[in-house]
């Protein structure tokens, strides 16, 4: 029984080292990343709202976004997807923010 808890030992010490020698190299662990795409952008007069690939809505207040905020109705209905979602674009008021932007406020 010790000679199976002492390779379990070595074994954990071993992935350990592999781990930390892979995190060094700036490698991930993650086997691929996270999806976080935009799919459709909805703008209220006083917030954005973001509806991600995998279904999740995001929500950030206009206020954050001067561009915006002083938009008509119809210039912020213009937008469109850069990048296959990883952004959002209008073209009317000048105005590119990021998903990730939104997902780190």
């Amino acid at each position: 029984m010790a000679f199976v808890a002492q390779n379990c030992a070595s074994f954990t010490r071993l992935l350990k080292n592999i781990a930390t020698s892979l995190s060094l190299l700036g490698m991930s662990t993650l086997a691929s990343k996270p999806v976080a795409d935009a799919v459709d952008v909805q703008c209220t007069d006083d917030e954005l709202i973001v509806t991600l690939v995998d279904g999740r809505r995001i929500s950030a207040p206009l206020a954050w976004f001067p561009r915006l905020l002083r938009a008509t109705p119809k210039q912020r209905a213009n937008w469109r997807l850069i990048g296959r979602g990883v952004g959002i674009h209008w073209e009317d008021v000048d105005e590119d923010i990021s998903v990730r932007s939104l997902l780190a406020s």
